[in-house]
């Protein structure tokens, strides 16, 4: 039996959405284990690697990696990048000397 690769991450906010709902818990997903392949008659995508279809939730980081190291599981942690903010006040749209264009 070989063992199963994961990845330990925090996921990040999709640009469909304006919130952070889903980036507060940490997720351990496995790593493909083999390839996929098209299915001739429907055209699907398939794969005989079951673990692809795990997503394992978690409130920290340290409940991810004992999951992991009690079931043997090989694994890589990503760290989350830091929000980079841009404050800016409503007045800044008119002021004098405005770097961007007036589109209206």
């Amino acid at each position: 039996m070989d063992l199963a690769r994961a990845r330990i991450y925090k996921p990040a906010k999709t640009a469909m959405q304006s919130g952070r709902a889903k980036t507060k818990k940490w997720v351990l997903e496995f790593e493909p284990g083999s390839a996929r392949h098209v299915e001739p008659l429907m055209g699907w995508t398939s794969s005989r690697d079951t673990n692809a279809q795990v997503l394992l939730r978690f409130d920290s980081k340290e409940e991810a990696v004992a999951y992991a190291d009690k079931h043997g599981i090989e694994y890589q942690i990503f760290e989350p990048k830091g929000r980079r903010r841009t404050i800016k006040s409503y007045a800044d749209n008119f002021k004098f000397g405005r770097q961007g264009l007036w589109t209206h």
